[in-house]
């Protein structure tokens, strides 16, 4: 953290997919093989146009960072400093271009969301966004998100995970890089507080049963709908990406578990 409250950004940008960053966020001992990485994504390198460039070096700074391995992770005081405010806190995974990112989070002013994505110009566009509609709890980290979960919180500490339409690879031999896998679960779960949602969205079938029984298996969870008191919205804007799956007659399945 800086002496500000602003998380620091190392200096220029990094590769798509790898995880430099700031000081102050690594794993705990032992974390990685507890929670081993799944690489989800596919590497790509994307350039931004001159207006996305200037607002991310005005915003960039103080309400962005990039994870990094190597320390412990950030304490709650870093987090609150980092938003100037104790609040709940839920962390996005894969947020895109961050449609439903705002969205969400400008119906509930009261939480405060982080955001990640490994791709500028998605967060690129959602910085934009956030800077456009004046909306000031969404924090925005640059990283793979099971790295960001290890190394930026601890046990107990978040009020929701959100891992909206995750990449299906949808081939057998590929299935192995799906992001939610056991490992990656058993960490989501680790790091809720007990009666914190974990919230899944897919629209490929294969990918869904999958999620419901992996989350199903994790004994930390269990299994909630939309109906029950929970303490974060579960009611997502329809993203363009969403409203295409669906023309084309993909159900899209939404799964939620409470921390037990």
């Amino acid at each position: 953290m800086s002496d500000h409250g602003q998380m620091h950004v190392s200096g220029p940008d990094v590769a798509e997919g790898s995880t430099s960053g700031p000081e102050g966020l690594g794993p705990q001992a032992g974390q990685q093989h507890r929670y081993p990485r799944v690489t989800s994504f596919r590497t790509r390198r994307t350039t931004l146009s001159a207006a996305q460039q200037a607002t991310w070096d005005r915003l960039w700074p103080a309400i962005g960072t990039q994870a990094r391995d190597g320390d412990v992770p950030a304490s709650r005081g870093d987090i609150e400093a980092w938003f100037g405010r104790s609040a709940p806190v839920i962390v996005e995974i894969g947020c895109g271009a961050g449609t439903s990112t705002l969205a969400m989070a400008k119906a509930e002013p009261h939480i405060d969301v982080v955001a990640v994505e490994v791709y500028r110009r998605g967060l690129a566009q959602l910085l934009s966004a956030i800077d456009r509609e004046g909306v000031t709890n969404i924090r925005l980290v640059r990283g793979d998100g099971v790295d960001v979960l290890q190394h930026m919180f601890g046990p107990d500490s978040l009020t929701g995970v959100r891992v909206f339409f995750p990449d299906p690879w949808p081939k057998a031999r590929h299935h192995k890089r799906r992001l939610l896998q056991p490992g990656t679960v058993g960490l989501i779960a680790d790091r809720l507080r007990p009666g914190g949602v974990f919230h899944a969205a897919t629209d490929h079938a294969g990918y869904a049963e999958h999620i419901a029984e992996v989350g199903d298996a994790e004994p930390r969870l269990r299994r909630v709908s939309p109906s029950d008191d929970l303490p974060i919205s579960v009611e997502r804007p329809v993203t363009k990406y969403e409203g295409k799956a669906q023309h084309a007659g993909s159900a899209v399945a939404e799964l939620l578990w409470e921390r037990a």
